[in-house]
């Protein structure tokens, strides 16, 4: 049989450092655990001394023999000899933390072979249920799992994070648009949250027709075009559509870049400029760092091994989520409870937000609770499935447009009530509000933006319709 990799001296000598010298095993007791000892005696072992030591005992051969002996297992860790020979195999306590990386080394070499047989039968085994697009990344995940398992939380001086937290006052301080974070393209929403800011989860919900996946695109598509322009605030991002397709989100940006409505787009119902205007486009953007990931039903567990591999081979900036419901849980099993499951994606997104260092936004529905309301403006209680979403979110955003619901209003025409309802469509006509309902470090509000239905575009509203909206 094959021998696994090990080093049974170091780890000998380590236990033997840490009883001789107690002290020890606070410098290495953040990088090792008992499942990584190579052999299960020295792991029972080092668990034991661990437990003596954090209960304020002396941690050596005696007291480690009267432990084993009053839980009947002192023959199991090779009795009071072998507790001897442990202390009588040190050569110096000061090359403890020496050991322990080398018996933490072992241990990652042991689970890369593990991992490695496991892909090995996986792939060999062959099982319709288990698409080998699924094999590939469930070995990605634990992989990742393993290169991440050491990474220890530490404590950051307060000097450390006082000048980071200075840069990022004097970045928004030199920044003509006062923004901290990627830009949206939008000057108000900029101004209201500093830009998307790195490591929040922000929600973007509504109700269907509102303009959630229009809004969402658009933020996408503004701030990769300022990274590829190299203007403030831009940034590479992760687009995951698990409603549309890639091509479909294209039309979109096409047809707001080029002014054609995007069904006549798709149609193929345009003039010879038009086809003009679509070819310049694609070589003004064929470089835009925005990546596109279409896979309908995608789990949680996929898309953070998805956006670890872009953030690793494109530096990505902005991940943008359509949307969060359709995300499934990271486990097969059927889930008893559907809150559960969306409480475990938005917990999942926000450390994923933090582990990247990016802005994550995800669009979300709502209830239905909002149709039968007069006043139709959503509220954080209309959150669909899962209070979790509200808490989890350092940012919450609804979008409403009154004119999609006055629009199915039309009272007979050639009456009073029909002056007043076209008074009104005037007034509210390509009109959006956008309510930041929550914000963990910043104020809530309503801002008004321009949308064009025909071309799915948001826009800053004029300064003229603004005074006349307030």
């Amino acid at each position: 049989m094959r021998v696994l990799p090990h080093n049974i001296e170091a780890e000998q000598s380590l236990l033997g450092a840490i009883m001789l010298s107690n002290e020890c095993f606070e410098s290495v007791s953040e990088v090792l655990l008992p499942v990584h000892f190579a052999t299960s005696i020295n792991g029972k072992i080092y668990d034991a001394l661990g437990k003596l030591i954090s209960q304020g005992f002396v941690a050596d051969p005696i007291t480690l023999k009267a432990y084993f002996e009053k839980k009947d297992e002192l023959k199991d860790v090779g009795g009071g000899d072998y507790l001897i020979q442990l202390v009588n195999s040190v050569i110096s306590i000061g090359g403890v933390e020496d050991y322990a990386k080398l018996i933490y080394d072992m241990y990652l070499r042991r689970q890369l072979i593990s991992i490695g047989e496991n892909m090995s039968y996986s792939a060999s085994t062959f099982d319709l249920n288990v698409p080998t697009v699924d094999q590939i990344e469930n070995a990605e995940v634990k992989l990742y799992e393993l290169s991440t398992s050491n990474r220890r939380g530490e404590f950051i001086p307060f000097s450390g994070t006082l000048v980071n937290t200075v840069k990022i006052i004097e970045k928004a301080y030199r920044s003509d648009n006062r923004i901290t974070g990627i830009t949206s393209g939008f000057i108000d929403i900029d101004k209201w949250l500093g830009g998307l800011n790195r490591s929040d989860l922000i929600v973007l919900a509504g109700r269907p027709s509102m303009g959630k996946t229009a809004l969402a695109t658009n933020i996408a598509f503004n701030a990769a075009l300022a990274h590829l322009k190299n203007t403030e605030g831009g940034g590479k991002v992760a687009f995951f559509s698990l409603e549309m397709s890639s091509e479909q989100l294209v039309t979109r940006i096409l047809a707001q870049e080029c002014a054609i409505p995007s069904e006549k787009i798709r149609r193929g119902e345009i003039r010879e400029e038009d086809f003009s205007k679509i070819i310049m486009a694609e070589k003004q953007l064929v470089e835009l760092p925005l990546f596109i990931d279409d896979t309908p039903a995608l789990t949680i567990s996929s898309l953070r091994t998805r956006a670890r591999k872009l953030k690793r081979q494109h530096g990505i900036d902005l991940i943008v989520i359509d949307y969060l419901q359709l995300l499934q849980g990271s486990t097969d099993r059927q889930r008893e409870n559907r809150v559960q499951e969306i409480s475990e994606v938005t917990r999942l997104l926000k450390a994923l937000a933090k582990e990247l260092n990016v802005p994550v936004l995800a669009l979300s529905q709502l209830s239905r609770a909002v149709e039968s309301r007069d006043d139709k403006r959503p509220q954080l209680a209309d959150l669909r499935e899962s209070g979790s979403i509200e808490q989890d979110a350092d940012v919450v955003i609804f979008i409403y447009r009154e004119e999609y619901y006055e629009e199915r209003r039309q009272p007979p025409p050639d009456t009073d009530k029909h002056k007043e309802w076209t008074q009104k469509m005037e007034k509210i006509h390509n009109l959006a509000e956008v309510v930041i309902a929550k914000q963990r470090h910043g104020p809530i509000g309503t801002i008004r933006l321009f949308f064009d239905g025909r071309y799915t575009k948001f826009d800053d509203l004029s300064e003229s319709r603004k005074s006349g909206h307030e």
